[in-house]
């Protein structure tokens, strides 16, 4: 009773309000779209180039059968037999998957995110405990997805749905196998037809890749993983779009380069980041000695720093030599008038809030029990791909980009915030009451306003009649922190740029890939 209890005292404290204002994005617009419907088939993308494998052919998938054969002709019949008697569930899963893989996956990761974003309560002796993924359904669960931890999660789920597609392209175009509706006339396409090949089913790499990177990231879901991944296949089956064999070999492969992003997780020194006592003293003394007044948690009791080694994540887009280049300068001494003159405007906005303040505080908190930013920023960029019509790979492509660039803004953000230990504004002027939760880490630079700076710099490359837009969005997110009572508008600022030097290299990277605009 005492954790239950405590979850709620927890809600409370980073405001329920605010819980209930972004909840409502975890499930977007999307529940009855239609099917994909690509502009084009990106036929080519075998060609593009990958995150982290070299070469689309590193896991051999073989030939498939010739559509003669008796083999072929009895999954044919398989499919028949769905079509022929579809139950209204079996339809409507159907319709759901019919959307996009990268689209739905995408959505089931946010709500998973959403509700492991819970941080653990203290145990009776006031340590508070920390999750931990060899023992994963011991108190506390893990993960607890916070936003650092949420934004390397999406970045790798997003990359390796990206790697395993680029592959299946590149077999689907080498051996050229039909679609079943196109082979049989009486199997009929449920969803969208195109003239894309069948083999390997693009649906089962994106089942088989995604279940095997869930199983390293949210262990304790890995049933309802399995189970989505299984109607993700059988949708595909019943909409005409793959055969069994299709289905067989494209989980395969998926599976299969899914293990490398896994080797390439267990090895980029993520599971070091929550730190020991030693590195939290540490900082603290860091600062002390330097003759300023070091961040220090504000929760009672005092809660341990949110992974402060996470600045030495190894980042996707750059090496971990730019994370240090790419340090700002440091904020003003905590003893300075600069200092006062910044905790004095962050009271200025938190005395007399006006209701539009409120409504972008809440908007865009993405707090405790929500998806968290780089979350937010994956809603938005969802429902304006859905209008652009994209094949399976680029959306998958376009995703990657997105979140690899709020994982490296999260690893810099982080690498900043512990660098320079600067206090929050309510620790330097204990009049100010913020507008929401104050989060436990600290202030400089914003972690919204580095994450929304990286987004909108990508999203405007790929979306660029909506640019002005995102760039709209990030200022309104990075201003919403001011306008909280949680970051000087010098965080908001700095972060801001930050987060868009890190776009740069997304797009960098995005003009090299071989996939165009």
């Amino acid at each position: 009773m005492k954790k239950i209890t405590s979850y709620i005292a927890l809600s409370v404290l980073f405001s329920s309000s605010l819980f209930v204002a972004c909840k409502k994005h975890i499930t977007g617009r999307t529940d009855d779209i239609n099917a994909l419907a690509p502009a084009s088939t990106d036929m080519n993308a075998g060609t593009w180039k990958m995150v982290l494998l070299t070469r689309p052919d590193t896991f051999a998938v073989a030939a498939p059968a010739a559509v003669t054969s008796s083999g072929y002709v009895g999954e044919l019949n398989e499919i028949k037999g769905f079509q022929a008697d579809m139950s209204e569930d079996q339809k409507k899963q159907m319709k759901y998957w019919s959307a996009g893989g990268v689209l739905r996956w995408n959505e089931i990761m946010r709500e998973l995110v959403a509700k492991h974003n819970l941080p653990p309560y203290q145990n009776e002796d006031g340590v508070y405990p920390i999750p931990s993924s060899t023992n994963p359904f011991n108190y506390p669960t893990f993960p607890f997805s916070n936003p650092p931890y949420a934004a390397r999660a999406y970045a790798y789920v997003s990359a390796a749905q990206y790697d395993a597609l680029v592959a299946c392209w590149y077999y689907k175009k080498l051996y050229n196998r039909p679609m079943p509706y196109k082979t049989d006339t009486n199997v009929k396409a449920l969803a969208t037809a195109t003239d894309l090949p069948s083999y390997p089913s693009e649906a089962a790499v994106m089942a088989g890749v995604t279940a095997e990177m869930m199983k390293l990231l949210f262990p304790t879901e890995i049933d309802v993983i399995n189970l989505k991944a299984q109607e993700q296949e059988n949708a595909a089956i019943m909409a005409g779009a793959a055969t069994r064999s299709d289905i067989i070999a494209g989980e395969a492969l998926g599976r299969q380069v899914a293990q490398a992003f896994i080797a390439r997780a267990k090895a980029d020194n993520a599971g070091k980041a929550v730190g020991t006592q030693a590195d939290w003293d540490a900082l603290e003394k860091m600062n002390l000695d330097k003759g300023e007044t070091p961040w220090y948690s504000l929760e009672s009791p005092k809660r341990p720093p949110m992974l402060p080694l996470f600045g030495k994540v190894k980042p996707f887009l750059f090496d971990s030599a730019t994370v240090v280049s790419l340090c700002p300068v440091p904020p003003p001494s905590t003893s300075s008038a600069d200092m006062k003159a910044d905790a004095d405007e962050v009271l200025s906005y938190t005395k007399n809030p006006t209701a539009e303040n409120i409504r972008i505080v809440q908007f865009w908190a993405d707090g405790v029990g929500t998806y968290t930013p780089p979350g937010h920023w994956d809603a938005i960029a969802a429902e304006d791909f859905i209008t652009k019509n994209y094949s399976e790979v680029r959306w998958a492509r376009n995703m990657a980009l997105l979140n690899m660039s709020m994982m490296d803004a999260a690893i810099e953000c982080w690498f900043t915030k512990y660098h320079y230990c600067n206090p929050r504004p309510s620790q330097v002027n204990p009049e100010i009451k913020t507008l929401t939760g104050i989060p436990n880490f600290p202030s400089y630079i914003s972690g919204h306003s580095t994450f929304s700076g990286a987004a909108a710099t990508i999203l405007g490359y790929l979306v660029p009649e909506r640019a002005s837009a995102y760039n709209d969005m990030a200022q309104e997110a990075s201003f919403s922190r001011l306008a909280g009572g949680i970051h000087y508008k010098r965080d908001c600022q700095v972060g801001l740029d930050v987060g868009a030097k890190i776009g740069q290299y997304a797009i960098t990277k995005a003009q090299n890939d071989g996939a165009g605009q």
